[in-house]
């Protein structure tokens, strides 16, 4: 699969700005469009977020969170789908950190899938204060671009980054694993040396074609 070319030089808004001038250029993403300044809605989402239930730990943990990015809505649905408890960050952190997706009593396929939408993340989520005792044991992220080894780049607002660290600061995670869902042309080589101390590295990148382990050894933020 072609990716953006991109030289050791580029800084990291280089890197995003090549990532989706390339993705808009092939017509590679579903709406919203243009992809610039987002978490790109590529082409073949959802079968790259069927690939999070082959991961081992999904299977183990009873608490996934899930980034409110459009592309991980099927991530999210396979959450609710295992009757596992879905955890959404609150879009840019404004009314707090986490919220937990409530589906109705007995909620059919469909009614689980409006609840994995932005919408549905809206109408069926309760604020989880940061001392509720839930343990996370699995992370899924948005990317603009992410390297075989880990390293990856968000849309430049920082927001996983900060989850994150507040997830780990009052206990709520302990190395958990952190996959990103991706297409394929955004998996490319990242420079080391742009990763920084606060940047959230990824244990496993899904996309339509690929599960890749990175055995990223980079500390996590």
């Amino acid at each position: 699969m072609e990716t953006a070319i991109i030289s050791p030089e580029d800084s990291k808004w280089k890197i995003r700005q090549k990532v989706w001038d390339y993705i808009e250029a092939k017509n590679l993403a579903n709406f919203p469009r243009p992809v610039h300044n987002r978490i790109p809605n590529f082409k073949g989402a959802e079968r790259a977020c069927t690939n999070v239930v082959n991961i081992d730990i999904f299977h183990k943990t009873n608490a996934v969170k899930v980034d409110p990015d459009k592309p991980l809505e099927g991530a999210r649905l396979a959450v609710l789908q295992a009757g596992k408890t879905l955890l959404v960050p609150t879009p840019r952190l404004r009314t707090g950190l986490l919220n937990k997706i409530v589906p109705p009593q007995g909620a059919s396929r469909e009614e689980l899938r409006v609840c994995s939408t932005s919408q549905g993340v809206k109408e069926y989520s309760v604020p989880i204060g940061l001392d509720a005792k839930i343990k996370v044991n699995l992370v899924v992220v948005g990317s603009v671009a992410v390297s075989e080894k880990g390293y990856r780049i968000g849309k430049g607002e920082g927001y996983s980054d900060m989850e994150y660290g507040m997830m780990v600061s009052v206990g709520a995670v302990k190395d958990p694993l952190v996959v990103t869902i991706v297409h394929d042309c955004q998996v490319m080589d990242i420079p080391e040396n742009l990763i920084e101390e606060h940047d959230l590295t990824v244990d496993y990148i899904l996309t339509p074609t690929r599960v890749i382990k990175t055995e990223c050894k980079h500390p996590k933020p």
